[in-house]
């Protein structure tokens, strides 16, 4: 799965984790690190996702597929038992999957995300702090009498998201964050809970199996130079000289080889990273080529990145805009262009003004466009907007379309996304140009008229 900015959460404690003793902070401000990390990573958790509401899928091959329809992204193992992968094009091998009884599913992001949310929701019922990594996996750490009970710890993760939510779960426990990775990555096959102790026969045996474009922050490119060197395991890349691989692999070697071992190095580098720019972009179900089409776009790209903008208090200094008609096409064609504006702002309708005027000079008439994007650029905090108006703008900015964004924000919490929108948007419910997702489940967990229905 993707990963995502990692952030920290707390919340009311539910299991006891009384220090041991020393268990202090430090006396100079640093935080101690964990005694150890677990991490909680949801199974197949599209798949999952979409069998929650359909029970009669237990056991069953299911797949989902990515924007559009496109590739396989997500198997269980049934169905990679039948031979399928991911990345599968999927109009090639849609009849195979077909015959073979998998049941196939277009993405459903709003229903994955809700479920990713109660699922976070249910390991903060459990222990004290957890950190999300992605959508399907989150990194706890675990001192005091959570690490000395670290197993029940991760069977009760396990079992109380089973319990309120209906995902399976694997946790993997180790010393370090790669470590707690290694193990989660063999707890799918050994049990559902794996504790991989620092010197033990089953961590050795571990590294032994496990390939070094396997083990967290390696992957293809590192292991194959790795394996030029001999180094095709996981244990001799924790047996590597740590100077050998930081030169072979930067820091970032360096600092696996030293997790392997142990040592904690990794949790200061997941630390949120304060954005530069945001991003919406997406392929469209039908290639479009008039420029009223590709102005709807272009403001539901800008509107829907201007309210992720206004949800992270944020502010933007410029929209930049691109179209694309794919490498596939007769005559391939790429073009961009930028548009600031006078001062940062997060409000919908200025955002998607700065885009339409981006866009009109980049385009072109005649390709076939398959896909549009806009990107938000100098991105500030509003401290820092406050701060620039107090040195270049010396006027104050008109507080209406922050109070239009709020009322907006407001109407879309309650309502729904698409609740209320930008006319330049577009005034059909499903324009032609929107993703293609012929094989979409229903919201059952987000939407009051998707809610499966029972005879009484």
């Amino acid at each position: 799965m993707t990963s995502m900015r990692p952030v920290t959460s707390t919340r009311p404690v539910t299991a006891p984790s009384p220090a041991r003793p020393g268990a202090a902070a430090p006396s100079d401000g640093r935080a101690r690190k964990p005694e150890l990390w677990a991490l909680a990573d949801c199974n197949s958790f599209y798949c999952s996702c979409e069998r929650l509401f359909r029970p009669d899928l237990a056991g069953k091959p299911v797949a989902v597929l990515s924007n559009n329809d496109g590739c396989v992204v997500a198997l269980t193992p049934e169905a990679k038992a039948l031979g399928f992968k991911g990345g599968d094009v999927f109009f090639k091998r849609e009849e195979e999957y077909r015959k073979a009884g998998v049941a196939v599913f277009s993405s459903n992001y709003a229903l994955y995300g809700d479920v990713s949310r109660r699922v976070m929701l249910a390991m903060e019922s459990v222990v004290p702090e957890i950190c999300p990594y992605s959508i399907d996996e989150s990194f706890i750490p675990l001192s005091g009498a959570l690490a000395a009970q670290a197993e029940d710890v991760g069977q009760a993760l396990h079992d109380r998201v089973a319990a309120w939510v209906g995902v399976p779960v694997r946790v993997g426990i180790g010393a370090t964050r790669t470590l707690a990775k290694l193990a989660n990555h063999w707890a799918k096959r050994i049990s559902r809970v794996l504790r991989l102790e620092l010197g033990s026969p089953r961590l050795e045996e571990c590294l032994e199996n496990t390939p070094p474009e396997d083990v967290w922050g390696i992957g293809p490119r590192s292991g194959a130079k790795l394996r030029r060197r001999g180094v095709d395991t996981a244990l001799r890349l924790r047996d590597m000289d740590p100077s050998e691989a930081r030169r072979l692999l930067t820091v970032t070697g360096q600092r696996t080889v030293m997790e392997l071992r142990g040592e904690q190095r990794v949790e200061s580098d997941l630390a949120p990273a304060p954005r530069k720019t945001m991003v919406s972009s997406r392929s469209f179900g039908a290639k479009v080529t008039a420029l009223s089409a590709l102005r709807e776009a272009v403001a539901w790209h800008a509107s829907s990145a201007a309210a992720r903008l206004r949800a992270e208090g944020l502010l933007a200094g410029g929209v930049s805009v691109f179209i694309d008609t794919g490498f596939h096409a007769e005559a391939p064609f790429r073009a961009g262009a930028a548009a600031e504006l006078a001062r940062p702002s997060s409000a919908s309708s200025e955002l998607a003004a700065a885009a339409r005027r981006a866009l009109e000079a980049c385009y072109r008439p005649g390709p076939l466009y398959a896909k549009c994007g806009v990107t938000l650029f100098g991105i500030v905090g509003r401290a820092e907007a406050r701060a620039m108006r107090g040195g270049l703008f010396r006027d104050e900015p008109d507080p209406r379309p922050d109070l239009l964004m709020r009322a907006v924000d407001a109407v879309t919490a309650k309502h729904g996304k698409g609740a209320i929108r930008l006319l330049s948007e577009g005034r059909g419910t499903e324009p032609f140009w929107a993703m293609r997702r012929r094989r979409l489940s229903g919201l059952s967990t987000t939407d009051w008229d998707s809610l499966p229905r029972v005879k009484a």
